[in-house]
């Protein structure tokens, strides 16, 4: 693994996580405003869902760079596992 491949890894395991992050804590607003989506949050949170996404990356990134290079596994390696 390159490090331009391991940075576009990084890429996609942080959206993956971004979504899964994203309905953390959402609390509906009760009597919204006309116009406004019943189902928007209160507040967003963004800031510490940005940082929850890009630690919990973080860590999942470490533990596949710590795999690959202290055991040589590879994509190709679970591929052919079947």
């Amino acid at each position: 693994m390159n490090w331009i491949g391991s940075i576009f890894i990084y890429i996609v395991v942080w959206w993956v996580v971004l979504f899964a992050v994203l309905p953390w804590g959402v609390r509906r607003q009760e009597n919204p405003e006309p116009g406004h989506d019943p189902g928007a949050p209160q507040v967003t949170h963004l800031k510490r869902k940005l940082l929850a996404t890009t630690l919990i990356t973080f860590v999942l990134w470490g533990i596949g760079v710590f795999l690959f290079l202290h055991y040589g596994l590879s994509l190709t390696m679970l591929e052919h596992a079947r």
